[in-house]
C-alpha cells in the first residue's frame, strides 16, 4: 500500500469502510511498521499537508522532530484543508474519516488495541499534533482523538458489560452445590474476569492519555471549531457511559463552556446537555450541576445566536419535564414572554414550555366515559387558562403571535372551536365563575386567530419568509378544518352576534368558510350598522361586505343588491340630515350634530373599500366642510370624519380615472375636486382644534405625493393633466406645521394634550413621527423643494431618540436622489442653527459654549453619514465647502477688516467635513479658500481667527503631500498588514507621473474636460491577504475637481517635481494601526498557540460561578472505569462544517478594505 492510499480511499468514499479497515489490519499484522506509516500519513495528508513521512524518518525521528519537519513543509499560500473545504465532496470526507476511526477501534477491539504499539503510537502522534502551531494539525488530530477516545469509550462499555455477565455467571456457578459445580468453568470465568479487567485498565491508560493530553488543552483552543468538538464529545461520552463520565469533574467543563464567546460552541453544550436531561434516570447525577448552572442556561434563552436560544429553552423544557420544582417562577416567567418573539423558532419552542408548564397537570379522559363535549370538556379549563395568561402578558394586541407559538403542541386545543363557543354563549355551570367582558374578549380575539391560523396555514405577518408550499398532509389538514369550523361557526355566529355584545373580528370569520345562511348574515351585518358606531365594527362589517362581493361568487348579486340598499338608506339620512344641520339662523343642537357624526361614520366606513362614487359624496362633505371653515363652530369629529370621507371620494375617482375607460370630463371634475380640497384642506392647517390640523396636514401630504409628477409614471402620461405642485406658500405652511407640532418637547405635548401616562405618551410619540414620516415622504419624492428638509435635518441631534431614524433615512434618500443638493441642504441647517446662535449669544460668543460645540458635533453626524467611499461623494463635498466658505465670509465684521468677519467661526463647523474631501482636492479647496482672504488675515494669530487656522491646517494636512494619492493611501495602510510571506521593501521607489492643471479658458467653473490631473502612485506590493485585490487606476473621468474656480495664475502654474513617495507608515495617523484590525486570529494556518483561550477569554465563567469550587474536584481526574451496569445508548454524532471565528476574521479584513475596493471602482 502507498502511503497516500489510505487517504485516496477514505477521500473518494466508495469502499465499504469495514473492508478499507479490515485491508489496513490485515497489512498491520503482516508489516506492522509499515501499516503504521501509512496510518501516520494518513493523519498527515488528512491535516492537508503535502509532506510525506518516510521509513527512514519513521524509525529514527522522534514524533516531535516528525512534526516540526511536517510543519516547515506546509504550504502556508492556502488557508484550506480537507476539514474546511467547501463542496460536497469534503462534507463527506470528514464523516468517512470519523467513520474510519470508530471502524478502525471496532474491528481492532479484541487483540491489536492491546499490543501496546498501535495505540500508544497513534494517540503519541495526535497528542503532539493537537499541540501544534498549525491550525489544521491540530483541528484535524484533535478530531481525531476526540473520535478515538469516543471509540474507546464505547470498548470500555462493552468490556463492563462483559465484566458484569462474567461476574454474574461465577456466582452463579459458585452458588451451585458441591457436587454440580464445575471448578473448570469457575477457572475459566476467573481467567476471562482476570483478562477483561487487565483489558479495561489498558483502555482506562489510553482514555487517560487523550483526555489529559488533548481535551483539557483543546476544548479552550482558540479555534471555536476545535472547542465545539470538544464538548460535543465530552456529552457523547457521559450519554453513552454515565456510570464513569457523569460527575461533576467532566461536567464542569460544560458548564463553563457555556459561556464561550461563539455561539457554535454554546449550542454544543446545550445538545450535549440535552441528550443527558432527557434520560429521567440520569437527574439524580444532574442535581448539583443544575443549581450551579441554572440561572446561567436561563439567561441562554436570551441569547443573540437564535440557534442558541431555541436549543436553551428547549433545555429547560427537559429540565422541567424531569423537576417542577427545579425552575422557579421567575425564570419560568423569563421563558414565558419568548412566545411573542419575531423569531417563530424561539417562540415554538416556548409555545411548548408554556404548554407543557400550564397544561402538564391536565386530568386525562376515561375512554370508557362517554366524552364531554363544549364547556364540560377538558379543554375548558385549558382554554380560560389560554386566555388568563394572554391577558396577564399584556401584550393583548398579539394574539396572533401567541397562538401561533402554540400551534404545533396544542393544535388539538387551539381547534376545540366548539368548546369555545360554548363558553362564550353557555351559562356557567354550578360553582363556575362567568367570564368577564374583558375575559371573553380575549377569549374571541385568540378564536378568531385560530380560525385564520387553521384556513390560511401561514404564520402571521414578520414570522414567515413568505407562503410555503403546502404537503399532500398539510393540505388535507387544512381542509378539514375548513369544513368543520363551516359547519360550527356557521351556526354559532349568528348566535353569539345576537347574544353577546358585537366585537369586529366575528365578522372576519365569514371570510374562511362557505356560508350556507348568507340572509341571515346580511341581515346581522345591516342591524349591526344601524345600530352601532364603533369604527372597527363599522370597518368590520365593511371587509365582510367586499370580501362576499366577489363576482366570481354566485351569491355576488345578492350581497350586492343588500349593500346598494344599505348604502342607499345611509346616504339618503346623511343629505336629510345635513340638510336641516347647516340650515341657516338655527343652531344645531348636539343630538343633530350626533346622527350626522354616525351616519357620516358609516359612510367613510363603507367608503373605504367600496366605490360610491354613484352617490355624489363630494358635493355634501365639501358644503359641510366649507361651512364648519366660514362659521369655526363645526364639531370636531364632523370635520375629521369629512375630510377622510372626502379623500376616499377623490382616490376612487383616481382609481377609475386610471382604469382608462372614463371620458375626459371625468379627469375634469377629478382635477377641479382635488385642487378644490387640497385648497379646504390648507385652510384647515389653521384650524385651532389639533386633531383637525393633524387629519388635514395627513390627507395633505398623501394628496401632494399621490398627485405628484410620480403619477405619470410606468406609461400613464394621459394623467398628467392631473400633475398638482405644491406652491411655495403650501410648503411653507406645511413646513411650519411640523416645526410647531413634531419638534416640541415631550412635556410640553403632554401639557398640551393632558397625557400622563406612559401608554399615552407612547401613542402621542408615535403620532408625531407619523406626521414626519409624511412630510420627509414629501422631500424624497421631490413634491417639495429639498432645501425645506434643511429645517428637519438641523433637528438631528436634539431629536435623535425620537425621530433619529427617520431624519437619516430621509438624508440617505435625498443623497441618492441629489448628492450635490443634499450637501447644499445639509449646510444650509448648519448655517441656519448657526445664525439661530449669533442671534442668541451676539457675535462675541464663547465657541466652547455648549450651543456651538452641539453645532459642531452635529457637523460630525453629517460627515459620518458621507460613508467611505470619497469617489461617490466629491462633486457633493466639494460644493459642501464652497457654501460654507462663501457664508464664512459672506458678512464682514462692521469694525473694520482688522477683524475677523462674522461668520468666521463658520469654518470650525466645516473642518469636520474635511476628511471626506480627496487629498488632490484639499489643495484645490485651499486655493479657493485664498480668494476670500487678505495678506492681513494669513499673518493673524489671536484667538479669534483661530477658526480659519484650524480650517487651513485641516485642507493642508496631506493636501501638499501629492504621492499620497486616494489608490495609494489605502494601499499604504493595507501594506502594514503583517504577512509571513512578504518581503521588506528594498528602497524608495519615484513616481513616473505629476500633476498638471489644464487652462479652463474663461470659464468660471472647471469641468469634466477640464478637470484637476492629480498623481497616482503606483499599485503597492500585493499582500498575503485573499481579500485584497489589485488596485486599479482612477478614470480619468473620475480625477477632476469640477466645483471650484480658478484664476488663469493658478491654472498656469507649472507641473509639480516628481517626488518620492513616504514610507508604508505615512498614514498611521489617520488610521489605526493593523493590529487593531486584525487582534482576532486568522484563519491562517500559523497560530501561537502557547497562550490558547483561558481566563480572559474561556474561563470568564468562573467569575459568575465562584461556588463552584465547593463540592467540585477542579484537578483532572484519572478516567476510573466502574462496573457499569448500563446498556449501551448510541446516538448519530452530526459532524460540524462552520467556523465563525475564522468568518469574522474574514468579516473584519472585509470591513477594513471596504474603503480600498470602493477606491478602486
Amino acid at each position: 500500500m502507498e502511503n497516500i492510499m489510505l487517504f485516496e480511499v477514505v477521500k473518494l468514499g466508495k469502499s465499504a469502510m469495514q473492508s478499507v479497515v479490515d485491508d489496513w489490519i490485515e497489512s498491520y499484522k503482516h508489516d506492522r511498521d509499515i501499516a503504521l506509516l501509512d496510518l501516520i500519513n494518513f493523519f498527515i495528508q488528512c491535516s492537508g499537508c503535502k509532506g510525506v513521512v518516510s521509513s527512514e524518518m519513521f524509525r529514527h525521528m522522534q514524533n516531535s522532530e516528525i512534526i516540526r519537519k511536517m510543519t516547515e513543509e506546509f504550504d502556508e499560500d492556502s488557508g484550506d484543508y480537507p476539514l474546511t473545504m467547501a463542496g460536497p465532496q469534503w462534507k463527506k470526507f470528514k464523516t468517512s474519516f470519523c467513520e474510519f476511526i470508530t471502524v478502525l477501534v471496532r474491528q481492532c477491539q479484541y487483540s491489536i488495541i492491546y499490543d501496546e504499539y498501535m495505540m500508544d503510537t497513534v494517540i503519541s502522534l495526535l497528542t503532539g499534533l493537537s499541540d501544534s502551531q498549525v491550525r489544521a494539525f491540530r483541528h484535524t488530530s484533535t478530531l481525531a482523538a476526540m473520535k478515538l477516545m469516543t471509540a474507546l469509550v464505547n470498548v470500555a462499555l462493552n468490556l463492563s458489560i462483559n465484566m458484569d455477565n462474567t461476574q454474574r455467571q461465577y456466582e452463579a456457578e459458585r452458588n451451585k452445590m458441591i457436587g454440580k459445580r464445575a471448578n473448570d468453568r469457575l477457572e475459566l470465568l476467573l481467567q476471562k474476569r482476570k483478562e477483561l479487567q487487565e483489558n479495561q485498565d489498558e483502555i482506562e491508560n489510553m482514555m487517560n492519555a487523550i483526555f489529559k493530553g488533548v481535551f483539557v488543552h483543546r476544548y479552550r483552543d482558540a479555534i471555536a471549531e476545535i472547542r465545539a468538538i470538544c464538548i460535543e464529545e465530552i456529552g457523547v461520552w457521559m450519554k453513552m457511559y454515565s456510570d464513569a463520565f457523569l460527575n461533576d469533574s467532566y461536567l464542569k467543563y460544560v458548564g463553563w463552556t457555556m459561556h464561550d464567546k461563539q455561539g457554535e460552541v454554546r449550542l454544543k453544550c446545550l445538545t450535549a446537555l440535552q441528550g443527558l436531561y432527557y434520560n429521567r434516570e440520569l437527574n439524580a447525577k444532574l442535581e448539583l450541576f443544575t443549581s450551579r448552572f441554572k440561572d446561567r442556561i436561563v439567561s441562554m434563552t436570551l441569547d443573540k445566536e437564535y440557534d442558541v436560544a431555541v436549543q436553551a429553552i428547549k433545555l429547560l423544557t427537559l429540565v422541567l419535564h424531569s423537576s417542577e420544582e427545579v425552575l422557579t417562577a421567575e425564570d419560568c416567567e423569563s421563558v414565558y414572554h419568548l412566545v411573542y418573539s419575531a423569531h417563530r423558532p424561539v417562540a415554538v419552542a416556548a409555545g411548548e414550555f408554556l404548554f407543557k408548564k400550564l397544561f402538564s397537570h391536565r386530568d386525562m379522559e376515561d375512554d370508557s366515559m362517554p366524552k364531554r363535549r363544549g364547556r364540560q370538556s377538558l379543554n375548558a379549563n385549558l382554554i380560560k387558562t389560554t386566555v388568563f395568561f394572554f391577558l396577564e402578558s399584556e401584550l393583548h394586541e398579539h394574539a396572533a403571535y401567541l397562538v401561533d407559538s402554540m400551534w404545533d403542541c396544542a393544535a388539538d386545543l387551539l381547534k376545540d372551536w366548539e368548546c369555545m363557543i360554548s363558553l362564550l354563549l353557555d351559562e356557567p355551570l354550578p360553582g363556575e365563575e362567568a367570564l368577564t367582558d374583558r375575559q371573553e374578549t380575549a377569549l374571541i380575539e385568540i378564536m378568531l386567530c385560530t380560525v385564520r391560523q387553521a384556513a390560511e396555514c401561514h404564520p402571521p405577518v414578520g414570522r414567515g419568509t413568505g407562503k410555503r408550499v403546502l404537503t399532500a398532509k398539510e393540505k388535507k389538514t387544512q381542509l378539514d378544518d375548513r369544513t368543520r369550523m363551516t359547519e360550527l361557526f356557521v351556526v354559532g355566529l349568528p348566535l353569539l352576534l345576537d347574544n353577546r355584545r358585537c366585537h369586529a373580528s366575528f365578522f372576519y370569520i365569514y371570510i374562511y368558510f362557505i356560508l350556507f345562511h348568507l340572509e341571515s348574515l346580511l341581515r346581522q351585518i345591516k342591524e349591526i350598522v344601524e345600530k352601532h358606531t364603533d369604527t372597527d365594527v363599522l370597518e368590520a362589517c365593511s371587509k365582510t361586505c367586499h370580501a362576499l362581493c366577489n363576482e366570481e361568487f354566485t351569491i355576488f348579486n345578492r350581497v350586492d343588491i343588500a349593500r346598494s340598499q344599505l348604502l342607499d338608506e345611509l346616504v339618503d339620512k346623511f343629505n336629510r340630515l345635513l340638510e336641516d344641520f347647516l340650515q341657516e339662523g338655527e343652531e344645531p343642537d348636539e343630538d343633530d350634530a350626533y346622527q350626522v357624526l354616525s351616519t357620516l361614520k358609516r359612510i367613510t366606513a363603507f367608503h373605504n373599500a367600496h366605490d360610491l362614487s354613484k352617490w355624489d359624496l363630494f358635493t355634501s362633505n365639501y358644503k359641510l366642510l366649507n361651512t364648519g371653515i366660514e362659521n369655526g363652530d363645526m364639531p370636531e369629529q364632523i370635520v375629521i370624519h369629512a375630510l377622510q370621507c372626502t379623500h376616499y371620494v377623490i382616490l376612487w375617482h383616481l382609481a377609475k380615472v386610471s382604469e382608462g375607460s372614463s371620458k375626459k370630463e371625468d379627469m375634469v371634475t377629478l382635477r377641479k375636486q382635488m385642487r378644490a380640497f387640497c385648497l379646504m384642506c390648507q385652510r384647515y392647517l389653521a384650524s385651532v382644534n389639533t386633531a383637525v390640523k393633524e387629519q388635514a396636514f395627513t390627507i395633505l401630504c398623501d394628496l401632494l405625493l399621490i398627485f405628484s409628477h410620480q403619477i405619470i409614471s410606468g406609461g400613464r402620461e394621459v394623467l398628467e393633466p392631473l400633475v398638482y405642485m405644491p406652491e411655495a406658500s403650501l410648503q411653507s405652511e406645511l413646513l411650519s406645521f411640523i416645526l410647531d407640532h413634531v419638534f416640541i418637547d415631550q412635556d410640553e405635548d403632554n401639557s398640551s394634550t393632558g397625557l400622563d401616562d406612559e401608554a399615552g405618551k407612547i401613542e402621542a410619540l408615535h403620532k408625531r413621527r407619523n406626521l414626519l414620516a409624511a412630510y420627509c415622504k414629501l422631500i424624497i419624492f421631490n413634491v417639495v423643494e429639498m432645501k425645506t428638509g434643511a429645517d428637519i435635518f438641523k433637528q438631528y441631534m436634539r431629536y435623535y431618540n425620537d425621530y433619529g431614524d427617520i431624519i437619516k433615512e430621509t438624508m440617505s434618500k435625498t443623497r441618492q436622489i441629489d448628492k450635490i443638493q443634499c450637501a447644499k441642504t445639509l449646510i444650509l441647517s448648519l448655517q441656519q442653527l448657526f445664525n439661530e446662535m449669533l442671534s442668541e449669544l451676539g457675535p462675541g460668543f464663547d465657541r466652547s459654549s455648549s450651543a456651538f460645540c452641539g453645532i459642531k458635533e452635529l457637523a460630525r453626524r453629517f460627515s459620518l453619514t458621507f460613508g467611505l467611499d470619497q469617489l461617490k461623494t466629491r462633486e457633493a463635498i466639494a460644493m459642501l465647502h464652497k457654501d460654507g466658505i462663501e457664508f464664512a465670509f459672506k458678512e464682514p465684521n462692521p469694525q473694520g477688516e482688522g477683524h475677523p468677519p462674522v461668520n468666521l467661526a463658520f469654518l470650525d463647523i466645516l473642518s469636520e467635513f474635511s476628511s471626506k474631501l480627496m487629498r488632490q482636492d484639499k489643495r484645490t479647496v485651499h486655493m479657493y479658500l485664498e480668494r476670500f482672504m487678505t495678506f492681513q488675515m494669513a499673518l493673524q494669530r489671536e484667538d479669534c481667527w483661530l477658526p480659519l487656522i484650524s480650517y487651513r491646517n485641516s485642507l493642508q494636512a496631506g493636501g501638499d503631500d501629492d504621492t499620497m494619492s486616494v489608490v495609494s493611501g489605502i494601499s499604504s495602510r493595507g501594506s502594514t498588514v503583517r504577512s509571513k510571506k512578504a518581503k521588506p521593501v528594498a528602497g524608495k521607489r519615484k513616481l513616473s507621473e505629476g500633476t498638471t492643471l489644464h487652462s479652463g479658458g474663461s470659464e468660471v467653473w472647471l469641468n469634466r474636460e477640464q478637470a484637476l490631473q492629480t498623481p497616482v502612485m503606483m499599485p503597492s506590493p500585493h499582500l498575503t491577504s485573499t481579500v485584497m485585490r489589485e488596485p486599479k487606476r482612477l478614470r480619468p473621468d473620475d480625477n477632476y475637481m469640477g466645483v471650484y474656480s480658478m484664476t488663469p495664475e493658478q491654472q498656469q502654474q507649472p507641473p509639480l517635481p516628481q517626488q518620492q513617495p513616504s514610507g508604508l507608515n505615512t498614514v498611521s495617523t489617520f488610521f489605526p494601526p493593523s493590529n487593531y484590525f486584525f487582534s482576532r486570529r486568522g484563519s491562517g494556518l500559523m497560530e501561537d498557540d502557547e497562550e490558547p483561550i483561558v481566563e480572559d477569554v474561556m474561563m470568564s465563567s468562573e467569575g459568575r460561578i465562584e461556588d463552584l469550587n465547593e463540592g467540585m474536584d477542579f484537578d483532572t481526574m484519572d478516567i476510573d472505569l466502574p462496573a457499569s451496569k448500563n446498556r449501551r445508548e448510541r446516538s448519530e454524532l452530526k459532524p460540524d462544517f462552520f467556523d465563525p471565528a475564522s468568518i469574522m476574521d474574514e468579516s473584519v479584513r472585509t470591513t477594513h478594505f471596504l474603503g480600498y475596493d470602493a477606491f478602486q471602482r
